[in-house]
């Protein structure tokens, strides 16, 4: 596996001042990644700021792995995403690290926030007492930074996306009315992932055949309960198809900031836990990509539309038929983007934090503002965030369950492969896809 090893003596040319202190500093906050989180969720909320052809997990799991690995190099605890600075003092303050780092990654990705940015990390920095602990702190920071986003340069997220050639026949995914998109990320598949050795590396089977029983139960599912202006789907069905319209991966950075907070969790924990939950995210959204334009499998409005061309006797056609979002996602129906990043977010806090462990979970809605949705646990979070795109109108039943399923086994492979404790380590998949 790839590792740099930096020893913290070779990093004078980044003006790093070596000392140390009489007393250890404060082991740290996690107020410090979940500011930097915050900041980076206003960046990609803020209309035109984020690229359209680069998925914004990309930067999330940029971002929390500088951080994590910045930490890291001072605890010395867990094995490294990518870089570990060696010889690094436990005086050294974490929370410089951490700023330095993050500021370093967000004006890299986003250079026209630099201001706001700059003034951030000044008023971060300010709290932190001045001295040589700090000052290697942001060295840490920084140096981690730029080697993680060296890594990253040639990954493959800017060739512009693949134009597709597809058909027009029963089960083919077509642009969608009314608004008629034109497909979105083509190209993702082609991004090295973080930490999945490929992008297919989970690929799911294909989604059911049209004259098939289940696909006959998907359909009509979804054609009755995702129609709008429906009355079939309850009040609470339509406010949930609603509620979770947005972008789904930030709902779960607002999670998971929300849980370390009430679970107190340090600063260390803290920037595990991010890492793991955006290395998780990125490498589901490449994955689900990767299954998108494999199958290209046709969205519920085409399919009822057009339903009287898939050769099934029991699925009925409407031509008018429009779902309850108005707008349908601009890319295959098969899997569910929502299930596929839900699952992974929900594997990853459950098996953080233990799957016994009962909360209180209130999540807000990026596209209902005031209205909130309460939960006693991860997974039934995760569970009404996968249905609510049947709701929605969206997706087929079925594309959930292959979403869930591949989110899950993503999960499932970033845990036991990275970030894992000192003496729990073993054999890793490195950074990237390939074992390096």
């Amino acid at each position: 596996m790839l590792r740099l090893r930096t020893s913290l003596t070779l990093l004078s040319a980044f003006g790093m001042l070596c000392g140390s202190a009489s007393a250890a500093t404060d082991p740290g906050t996690p107020n410090d990644v979940i500011a930097w989180n915050k900041t980076l969720l206003s960046i990609v909320r803020t209309p035109g700021a984020q690229p359209a052809t680069l998925h914004p997990t990309r930067s999330f799991a940029l971002l929390h792995a500088a951080i994590y690995d910045a930490v890291n190099s001072i605890d010395s605890t867990h094995q490294p995403y990518l870089v570990h600075i060696e010889h690094v003092s436990q005086e050294t303050s974490r929370e410089a690290a951490v700023d330095a780092a993050a500021h370093e990654v967000l004006v890299s990705l986003y250079p026209s926030f630099q201001t706001t940015l700059d003034a951030q990390l000044q008023q971060e920095l300010a709290v932190i007492p001045d001295g040589p602990n700090k000052a290697t702190g942001v060295s840490v920071g920084s140096v981690v930074a730029q080697a993680i986003l060296t890594l990253r340069s040639d990954d493959g997220s800017a060739a512009p996306p693949v134009t597709l050639n597809l058909g027009n026949g029963p089960g083919v995914y077509q642009s969608t009315p009314p608004n008629f998109p034109k497909p979105a990320f083509t190209q993702w598949s082609h991004v090295r992932p973080f930490a999945l050795r490929s992008a297919n590396q989970f690929r799911p089977g294909p989604p059911p055949a049209l004259l098939s029983a289940r696909y006959t139960e998907v359909f009509d599912e979804v054609k009755s309960l995702g129609m709008a202006r429906r009355v079939t789907a309850t009040a609470d069905q339509q406010l949930i198809g609603r509620f979770w319209g947005g972008a789904i991966q930030n709902y779960w950075n607002e999670i998971a900031q929300t849980t370390a907070q009430a679970h107190n969790l340090s600063l260390a924990n803290t920037a595990r836990l991010f890492a793991l939950l955006n290395i998780t995210l990125a490498d589901s959204v490449i994955a689900f990509y990767d299954a998108k334009y494999t199958y290209v499998f046709w969205r519920p409005v085409t399919a009822i539309r057009a339903a009287d061309t898939d050769g099934n006797p029991l699925t009925a056609v409407d031509t008018a038929w429009l779902p309850q979002a108005g707008n349908t996602a601009a890319d295959p129906s098969y899997p569910g983007a929502h299930a596929t990043i839900s699952a992974g977010a929900q594997f990853v806090l459950s098996s953080f934090l233990g799957r016994q462990q009962r909360l209180h979970l209130v999540v807000t809605s990026e596209v209902l503002p005031g209205v909130v949705r309460t939960f006693d646990d991860f997974a039934d979070a995760e569970q009404e965030a996968s249905v609510s795109r049947i709701y929605a109108g969206q997706h087929f039943r079925s594309d959930e369950d292959a979403g869930e399923m591949l989110g899950h086994e993503v999960a499932d492979f970033v845990l036991d492969h990275f970030l894992a404790p000192m003496e729990a380590s073993g054999e890793e998949g490195g950074p990237g896809g390939d074992d390096r």
